[in-house]
């Protein structure tokens, strides 16, 4: 295992839920999947089940069950074990012929206990004990019709999805956004007049409902278990209202408290709530970021399922003839590249420079691979055109295991080439002149010059 970081923490909190899924059939919802996709990658997951078929079913209510030659399933899930997640499951195991089912939650057991309104003097007196979880595994038992078959129910920290070494997305918090001005009215609503609030400044969490305190509280959560992996003692700062929140529920955490007093390092976490600079954020707002990788997110479809990767285009690997352009993409290339050293290098490269050096860096990277492989590439220097690298990707087509040796990097080759060509991507510099045009006149009327 690499030094403590968000990938291996992730990769981590992965291998836990890996070693369970020898020959099952796995059900995962979108943000957990997300979380394999950037952490380890489907591959990994294959490896695991070690069947000839690996069954993988999105974890929804009317998901396929098992039938009689699939006795044992994993759920692998990123909320709560409550409400509607429960009556899903049960509704898929008493509809299969389960004699063996793991459920995975990414969500701690002390959380589960806050969601059951356990006081947090009796939730501290259960340290180490599971009830809730216990409780759960009777209910898969009765559900399998047996209650001599084996459940077991456990919790993995699998929060981030690890784009690069030192940045990582959570994605079943896609949906957490900051309390907005007209968010206060909402709030009001639900409080007596001596009571109401002015202004967001005076939002505290007992101000909050009931829904978003538990989804902070599970935020919460998974960072203090980031926090332990990385062996920190954390100091945190914010800006913003939901931001400090959120800091001040991370430190009055009763298990983070207990961490705390043995943690060797220290670390600083600073809390941000978007909306105060939306301004100065890239690619939400504007077009003043000159970075390839913020293109390509921004012009190229979404990929299924996934709040942070693409769909790519690969029928110029392929014998196919697509003539209709607004045609569906069948089986998409994406960026993620977890078990390819070359691509994962080369994007985290585009990460980290310009626009005009990220497409050299492609140019350079299908060359030398090229060269490897010793396809008959033609070099050309100067400016990096859509044309060039495609004649370079081409190369590749019919030479089935120079194909395989460079999967990720074309992916990410043929990323670069759709956004080039992209109608939008020839629009970007207009929008940033307007943006430019804006800003300066909106300048000179308040006396300011530039």
């Amino acid at each position: 295992m690499s030094a403590p970081g968000v990938l291996s923490f992730t990769q981590q909190g992965w291998e836990q839920v890996l070693a369970k899924m020898k020959r099952a059939l796995v059900y995962l919802d979108a943000a957990c999947a997300e979380s394999l996709h950037w952490g380890c990658g489907s591959t990994r997951l294959l490896e695991a089940v070690g069947s000839p078929v690996c069954h993988l079913r999105e974890f929804e209510p009317d998901a396929a069950g098992g039938g009689a030659e699939q006795p044992k399933a994993v759920f692998v899930l990123s909320c709560l074990l409550k409400g509607r997640t429960v009556e899903t499951l049960r509704k898929i195991i008493r509809r299969s012929h389960f004699q063996y089912c793991v459920v995975v939650t990414a969500v701690s057991h002390a959380v589960h206990l806050t969601a059951n309104h356990v006081p947090a003097a009796a939730a501290a007196e259960l340290e180490g004990q599971h009830p809730v979880f216990e409780q759960l595994e009777e209910k898969l038992c009765e559900w399998m019709g047996n209650m001599n078959y084996t459940a077991e129910v456990l919790h993995a920290p699998l929060l981030l999805a690890p784009v690069a070494p030192h940045l990582a997305l959570t994605p079943s918090f896609a949906s957490l956004f900051p309390l907005l001005p007209q968010d206060v009215h909402l709030l009001n609503s639900a409080r007596p007049d001596k009571r109401r609030l002015g202004s967001l400044a005076e939002v505290d969490a007992t101000a909050l409902t009931p829904e978003l305190l538990l989804q902070i509280r599970c935020l919460v959560s998974g960072l203090s278990s980031l926090c332990e992996h990385l062996g920190v003692r954390e100091e945190c700062f914010a800006v913003g209202t939901l931001s400090r929140i959120i800091a001040a529920d991370l430190a009055n955490y009763a298990p983070a408290k207990n961490r705390r007093k043995t943690a060797s390092g220290r670390a600083s976490v600073v809390f941000v709530d978007r909306t105060l600079d939306l301004t100065a954020s890239t690619g939400a707002v504007g077009h003043h970021g000159d970075n390839l990788v913020e293109k390509i997110i921004s012009v190229l479809p979404q990929l299924p399922g996934h709040t942070n990767d693409v769909m790519v285009n690969m029928v110029e690997l392929t014998a196919l003839q697509a003539k209709d352009e607004n045609h569906n993409v069948v089986a998409p290339g994406c960026l993620a590249q977890s078990n390819d050293t070359t691509a994962r290098a080369l994007w985290e490269a585009l990460l980290s420079t310009k626009h005009k050096e990220a497409v050299m860096e492609v140019r350079r990277h299908l060359v030398e691979a090229a060269s490897r492989e010793n396809l008959p590439i033609k070099m050309s220097m100067g400016r990096v055109t859509p044309g060039q690298l495609t004649s370079y990707i081409q190369l590749f087509k019919n030479n089935y295991k120079a194909l395989m040796n460079h999967c990720g990097l074309l992916q990410l080759g043929l990323a670069t080439v759709q956004t080039l060509k992209h109608p939008q991507t020839a629009k970007w510099d207009n929008f940033l002149a307007f943006e430019r045009l804006l800003l300066q006149s909106s300048m000179e009327k308040r006396g300011y010059l530039l």
